[in-house]
């Protein structure tokens, strides 16, 4: 590939996290040719690298399992599928003690083994390595530009460009399976910087839909200097510059709210005193990334007070993303899959955010079941000859008026503001997501009338494309649902619609579109 010659593969993954990782794992493990291509370097780009995560980790005991999806169906506003909940729940229980070959899981504490949380860092490079074992041919650093699709209009594969050689690349697949995660709008998450959108701007270019984008308000809090992870701050307390203690719900959009409106005066200080005693001997080993920071800082996390700061996730712990059109992970387009945070994951979580438990668990069942649909396409397609295909990409490839510099950094401040600021964030209106989408409008229109680049500027400049398509899903979408349900939130909407129960699905390039999924989700707990 270095010389950028063009190849085939029966399946070929974009991305480099956990679901495009177990998707390798499940798709050549069938025999198939799979090839995965990343952006960074698998095993250490994407959130998971970063992180402690944990499972959604249930016993096969039917009763249990069916009163935990009944709670989360619920818990999820009706939005979500038990069918999909209790496959996913199976898939996670029969799947992840397989990793054991590569990854030291640890003791239960008694006599039994610790499956559900895993050390990131260390997962990701089992992930990889069992990944290369199962025959993946794996492409560090070989970021996809954008799609083929055939006359017909399925997927045939990707183009992009090497970052190392400075060549770019052509893949011919007949399968192919989005797993870019999801977006973060450049917040300054740990790990998420190169979660900018990617795989929802080239499958909306082959015509992919969208559902669930409205859903994309979910904050990590962390110190004001370094995003970390948030598993020590469920017991933290937190106060204003004089050292009032700031009233708020312990979760939730209105915990959000009272920090948002608070950081908005001025900085907020948490306290850690209240923690569990048994956290401080074992956070090093459960989030490895947590600690660095504060020890740099020579502040003692559990006994000082020190700023923190919101950091948005986005459609990272938002649960939007490419729409999922039947039970093999497929999407509108056909030959097309989508696995993780790249789709869309209101099936399992409904209105709410996965969090870290349920988004994992996804992330590996996803994987999965696209890995294996799509090497059956893929295996089923390999005698034949490939038909011609065309470059789906548009933007920031073809301007339509003269070519002209893009402020990419502009640009890119402007969506996170728009989309993780607090004012605009924590408190939707329609006439604020109106303002929004009208600025956001016109940086589409200025990328699209004026952004062209080529090899490595065109991965940077895809990439602010991204994040403003996304933006503008997000916030369509967030204008179209006219209620507030789950993490979406409306101010001038806060109660309930009644007949708000049904995905809200958003697509389009220059002319955005919404509307409702036909069926409603109302029976699917009965």
């Amino acid at each position: 590939m270095s010389d950028g010659v063009t190849v085939r593969a029966d399946v070929l993954i974009i991305g480099g996290g956990m679901a495009a990782a177990w998707a390798a794992i499940a798709a050549a493990k069938t025999g198939a040719s799979t090839i995965l291509v990343d952006k960074g370097y698998v095993g250490t780009s994407g959130v998971t690298a970063t992180a402690g995560p944990n499972h959604w980790w249930v016993p096969p005991d039917p009763v249990r399992r069916r009163e935990i999806i009944e709670r989360k169906w619920a818990d999820g506003f009706e939005l979500g599928d038990p069918a999909w909940m209790e496959r996913i729940i199976d898939i996670t229980w029969r799947t992840l003690p397989d990793l054991a070959r590569y990854y030291p899981f640890g003791s239960d504490g008694r006599g039994g083994t610790y499956y559900s949380g895993v050390r990131g860092a260390e997962y990701m490079r089992a992930l990889r390595t069992y990944a290369v074992a199962a025959g993946a041919r794996i492409l560090d650093h070989h970021p996809a530009t954008q799609l083929l699709v055939d006359q017909d209009g399925a997927v045939a594969g990707a183009c992009g460009h090497a970052r190392l050689t400075g060549q770019d690349w052509k893949i011919h697949a007949p399968a192919v399976i989005m797993a870019t995660g999801g977006c973060a709008f450049r917040s300054g998450l740990i790990g998420s910087h190169g979660n900018s959108g990617d795989g929802y701007l080239l499958a909306a270019e082959a015509g992919a839909e969208l559902s669930g984008m409205e859903f994309s308000i979910q904050y990590t809090v962390s110190p004001a200097w370094a995003s970390t992870r948030t598993l020590p701050y469920g017991a933290a307390r937190y106060y204003d510059a004089r050292g009032v203690e700031i009233i708020q719900p312990p979760r939730g959009h209105a915990h959000y709210q009272a920090l948002g409106a608070a950081l908005l005066e001025g900085p907020v200080y948490a306290d850690l005193i209240d923690a569990p005693v048994e956290l401080p001997p074992i956070l090093h080993d459960i989030q490895p990334f947590t600690p660095p920071p504060f020890v740099r800082k020579g502040i003692d996390m559990f006994k000082q007070r020190w700023p923190i700061k919101l950091f948005g996730e986005g459609t990272i712990r938002g649960n939007g993303g490419l729409r999922i059109v039947d039970d093999m992970c497929g999407t509108s387009v056909t030959g097309l899959y989508a696995a993780g945070d790249a789709a869309t994951r209101e099936l399992v979580t409904g209105a709410i955010s996965g969090g870290g438990a349920v988004n994992s668990a996804w992330a590996l069942s996803s994987g999965q079941i696209a890995g294996a649909a799509a090497a059956r396409r893929g295996l089923a397609l390999r005698g034949e000859a490939a038909g011609k295909a065309r470059m789906a990409g548009t933007v920031a490839m073809h301007p339509r008026l003269t070519e002209q510099p893009i402020d990419r950094k502009a640009i890119e401040a402007d969506v996170d503001h728009h989309m993780n600021g607090y004012q605009h964030a924590l408190w939707r209106s329609e006439g604020q997501l109106t303002q929004s989408l009208a600025l956001l409008d016109a940086h589409w229109r200025m990328i699209g009338d004026h952004g062209r680049a080529q090899g490595l500027a065109l991965v940077g400049l895809r990439e602010t494309a991204a994040m403003v398509a996304t933006a503008r899903w997000c916030t369509a979408a967030a204008l179209a649902r006219k209620e507030s349900r789950g993490v979406h939130v409306r101010v001038d909407a806060p109660g309930l619609d009644p007949g708000g129960n049904v995905r809200l699905l958003t697509g389009g390039l220059d002319q955005l579109w919404t509307r409702p999924e036909s069926r409603s989700y109302a029976e699917a707990a009965e």
